[in-house]
């Protein structure tokens, strides 16, 4: 699998999500795709952001713009995260981290004094026909939902759907 790169086709692929589905990008053809990549279910910034995209979530789908979390948590850790932390946004499982390295999100850093490695907290917009049109990496988790939004809605995509 190639790298997905900006102003390109992103290759298409496909993972489990929660509510036993499968996530297709061929699927969303047609649509404003947003996909959000977090490091670890319930910890307090990864909350924070689910969240957010999840208040928000109706606003998207207003632009035809639909919002997918991804982490490398499993589909059981993901349900448990979602009921406990009201978070409505379906969260893909990238157990293997095939598509954290399709998008170049894992990182090596440092926890505690020891390396470890993980995601970078980033999120990708791929537009109707499968190109990837907007990336922010290594965001904050405060307020990115709705600069997500934002760009959104001042950008070309509002006026494409």
């Amino acid at each position: 699998m190639s790298i997905a790169t900006l102003h390109q086709p992103v290759p298409v692929f496909s993972a489990s999500m929660t509510n036993e589905a499968t996530f297709s990008l061929d699927a969303y053809r047609g649509h404003h795709v947003v996909l959000f990549f977090y490091p670890k279910d319930n910890t307090p910034g990864c909350t924070l952001e689910s969240q957010a995209f999840s208040r928000l979530q109706k606003e998207f789908n207003a632009l035809n713009t639909v919002v997918f979390g991804l982490s490398r948590d499993s589909l059981k850790s993901h349900a448990k995260f979602q009921n406990s932390c009201e978070v409505s946004v379906p969260l893909i499982s990238d157990a293997d981290e095939a598509i954290c390295t399709l998008f170049g999100v894992m990182k090596d850093k440092t926890m505690f004094g020891k390396p470890v490695r993980g995601i970078a907290r980033s999120t990708f917009v791929i537009d109707p026909s499968g190109v990837l049109i907007k990336e922010w990496r290594s965001v904050k988790a405060e307020g990115h939902a709705e600069a997500v939004l934002d760009w959104i809605k001042s950008s070309a995509v509002a006026t494409t759907s």
